[in-house]
């Protein structure tokens, strides 16, 4: 694999983050506002005759017809998108939390799967795989050269199904295969722990349907072992988004009742939207408000939330809420920028139609859209610097994304970013090994997370030197 393939598989999930949906809206199709275009329909009708008669071997019908739709879709943003069967069955597992597995959350390391961590009660918890291992085969088939999303594909399948896997474990220097029997899995989007007296950490990695049920069980435990909590980190880095009615109710758990969280708006009436910080705008239908248990003195804890360019849609509602309402002090990288609002509707039993309905506006009117949340304060990764912030995509570098305005090209940020990628390579082919990755989040290397600390305690914060905002767009009325 060259040298800039290698560099791009580190920043690999910070540069897709960006590309999921916000959430559902219940809409209903309206009807046609115009005549549809009889003549363009004929060409289409023409074109699909042509290719089922004349192509040079026969043609799938259905399969036709499907191109068309997705080919008529991606045209008009990164973030629509039409979902054949298979890709709808991925959509549904990605915002419902469960999925078939073996039960573990992964990165790359030197070309190899990097087991991050086991999901408790999975089955590869139970197998007794542990953070840090590395998988070098995945039943017959090497890992290298394979990418994240193959890997993920090859160790997922139907239940009890087994898959084996070939583990080098760095502490022991041993390499041992491990089977495993595929079961429904249900994904921890939330993580926590009392990092020292008085201080927590709080990490949203997805708004999923279960995400604020796990949201309030962490919070939970965390106050019982700390009642006495002085202040709380909700680290929101690399968080893709996902539901809205989840971030809606995460950014209500913090903030005083009634107030606006976050507004959308679009054509169709269905799209003009305010949700408030109160249970009717976030708790299911017939079901009882899940933030009940928590304690009023979670309204006034101090708070930081992290964010990085990785922070994307519904991530940015929260972030963009509680820094309106100088709740929280927003500390890290100014986040992607996906300010817009997909809607998926269901075609058929098995595929849907997800496509951009509206933009969504934080509580004090801005629209984030190409831009992202800027924070109070911003740092950098490491220490010693950003290793992969100006390697990583924001929404504004994708192509056909919409415009906040009169849109100039950032002809600056694309030249640091193929400078930093020349950067890394010149590295590592001197060194013949990839850059180091980032400490894991959590962790006490974890830089960000200590300067969080420091703020919340009154101590000096190491701000960044180099790291500034991207230049502001047009505001849209």
């Amino acid at each position: 694999m060259g040298a800039k393939l290698k560099v791009a598989g580190w920043v690999a999930l910070g540069a897709l983050a960006g590309g999921m949906t916000t959430m559902q809206l219940q809409a209903n199709a309206r009807s046609s506002l115009s005549p549809l275009p009889l003549e363009e329909l004929q060409q289409l009708a023409a074109v699909f005759g042509m290719v089922k008669s004349d192509y040079v071997e026969p043609v799938d019908e259905k399969k036709l017809i499907n191109d068309a739709i997705a080919g008529m879709v991606s045209g008009l943003d990164p973030h629509s998108q039409f979902f054949d069967k298979k890709s709808f069955k991925e959509f549904r597992e990605g915002t419902s939390g469960r999925f078939v597995g073996v039960g573990i959350e992964i990165g790359m390391e030197d070309g190899l799967v990097k087991i991050v961590s086991p999901i408790e009660g999975s089955p590869a918890f139970r197998a007794g795989l542990k953070s840090g291992d590395l998988i070098s085969r995945i039943d017959d088939t090497p890992v290298k050269g394979l990418g994240l999303d193959q890997a993920v594909k090859r160790m997922r399948g139907e239940p009890n199904t087994k898959v084996q896997l070939m583990i080098f474990r760095k502490a022991e220097s041993r390499s041992f295969p491990v089977t495993i029997t595929r079961e429904e899995i249900r994904v921890q989007s939330v993580r926590g722990k009392v990092i020292e007296p008085g201080y927590a950490w709080l990490r949203v990695s997805q708004f999923q349907d279960r995400t604020v049920d796990d949201f309030v069980k962490k919070l939970d435990e965390i106050l019982k072992q700390e009642p006495n909590l002085k202040g709380l980190v909700l680290d929101l880095r690399n968080d893709p988004g996902g539901l809205l009615e989840a971030s809606v109710a995460i950014s209500a758990a913090f903030l005083p009742k009634g107030v606006d969280v976050v507004s959308t708006n679009g054509q169709i009436a269905d799209s003009k939207a305010n949700f408030k910080a109160d249970p009717d705008y976030y708790q299911r239908r017939g079901g009882s408000d899940p933030l009940k248990k928590l304690p009023a003195s979670l309204k006034t804890v101090p708070l930081v939330v992290l964010v990085n360019e990785g922070s994307a849609s519904a991530s940015e509602i929260v972030a963009g809420a509680l820094q309106d309402h100088k709740r929280a002090v927003v500390m890290g990288a100014q986040t992607f920028g996906k300010g817009s609002v997909q809607t998926v509707r269901q075609l058929s039993p098995e595929t849907a139609l997800k496509i951009t309905t509206a933009r969504y506006y934080t509580p004090s009117g801005r629209s984030i859209q190409a831009k992202g949340i800027v924070p109070d304060v911003l740092l950098d990764e490491t220490a010693e610097g950003n290793v992969f912030a100006a390697l990583r995509m924001r929404e504004a570098d994708l192509e056909k994304h919409l415009n906040n305005g009169p849109e100039e090209k950032d002809e600056a940020r694309e030249k640091a970013r193929e400078e930093a990628r020349q950067k890394l390579e010149a590295e590592f082919a001197k060194k013949n090994e990839p850059p180091k990755p980032l400490p894991e989040f959590g962790s006490a290397e974890d830089f960000p997370l200590l300067q969080a600390l420091n703020q919340l305690k009154g101590k000096p914060v190491a701000v960044s030197k180099t790291a500034t905002e991207r230049k502001a767009e047009a505001k849209i009325d």
